[in-house]
């Protein structure tokens, strides 16, 4: 009898807890001008907002990424920007990790196909080389590698603003092996990083990296629409 009523309390004390960091993220996303939402079944939340009339989108839940342990917070916005700018944004020891998986796969001598579960991730490695952004101080290249298709892209995109916020996170910061993607493909801004849930300061800076990825893209790579 006492077990149960223990287990009871304990779940008790969660679901009160929830509630409140429920409401707390409620507050704070209002008042960044944000909507928040969370699913009527399952775990995770929703934060979506706007640049203009460029609508964006944060969600965290489970990953679809086995390189990322336990939840993902992911973003995406769909911005008028050129869509054939193609640049990615990792942090050095996924891109490493991920490096020694796909020369794993192409040197197997027992594989003679492409594996088809192969990630995205793996064929950016491939597709877009590494470059040199000359302006930013070595410790964002130990931390971050920069890949793109043009290096002109990689320096219309990635400012100082935002190189800096990607070196500013907050205390508790997330460390320099937690998994971190930014991309900006196919006109679109898109962040994924492995997330800890009901990690605040963490969860609003991702969220000003996110929207400051959005902004310099608008600023540096809009389709120039003049005739």
């Amino acid at each position: 009898m006492f077990e149960r009523l223990r287990k009871v309390l304990r779940q008790d004390r969660a679901q009160a807890g929830d509630s409140a960091l429920t409401d707390a993220m409620s507050v704070w996303a209002r008042q960044q001008g944000f909507s928040y939402a969370r699913p009527a079944t399952g775990e995770g939340f929703s934060l979506t907002g706007s640049l203009g009339n460029r609508r964006w989108k944060m969600e965290c839940g489970y990953s679809s990424r086995d390189y990322i342990d336990g939840e993902e917070l992911r973003a995406r916005a769909e911005l008028n920007v050129t869509d054939d700018a193609s640049v990615v944004i990792m942090n050095r020891p996924l891109k490493e990790s991920l490096e020694k998986r796909a020369y794993a796969i192409y040197t197997d001598t027992l594989q003679t196909t492409v594996d088809p579960n192969l990630t995205e991730e793996m064929r950016w490695l491939a597709m877009y080389p590494e470059v040199d952004l000359g302006h930013l101080p070595a410790s964002f290249s130990a931390r971050y590698a920069v890949m793109a298709d043009k290096r002109s892209q990689a320096l219309a995109w990635i400012d100082t603003p935002l190189a800096e916020r990607l070196m500013s996170w907050p205390e508790p910061a997330p460390g320099a092996q937690l998994p971190f993607i930014l991309m900006l493909l196919r006109g679109k801004v898109y962040l994924r990083m492995q997330y800890t849930p009901a990690d605040m300061p963490t969860l609003g800076h991702a969220a000003l990296i996110f929207i400051s990825a959005c902004e310099s893209a608008i600023a540096g790579l809009s389709i120039d629409i003049t005739l």
